[in-house]
């Protein structure tokens, strides 16, 4: 799938911009995200300005949002392949 290549800062920047826009469309304040977060408030509004925000307060503001989600998805861990399906595929191969 071909996309938009960004750097870094771009990426803080738009991340920033989408913790900013859920806070509001969920009716939270800075300080009310950063007690759910239990962060401080200028964690949350460095992070909202996508400037200097730690992994860690990222992960507990989209937790406090409720995002748990996006975790899943980033590292979504296809199923594992038995040890017999693949003996049996090779046995498979073996008689063709």
């Amino acid at each position: 799938m071909a996309g938009i290549v960004r750097s870094t800062e771009e990426w803080e920047a738009e991340l920033g911009r989408r913790i900013n826009l859920i806070r509001k469309q969920r009716g939270m304040t800075q300080e009310e995200l950063a007690q759910r977060s239990n962060i401080s408030r200028s964690a949350v509004k460095y992070l909202e300005a996508g400037k200097g925000s730690s992994l860690a307060s990222f992960v507990k503001v989209a937790r406090a949002l409720e995002l748990d989600e996006i975790f899943d998805q980033i590292f979504a861990v296809s199923s594992p392949i038995s040890p017999l399906a693949i003996l049996a595929a090779k046995r498979k191969l073996e008689r063709k």
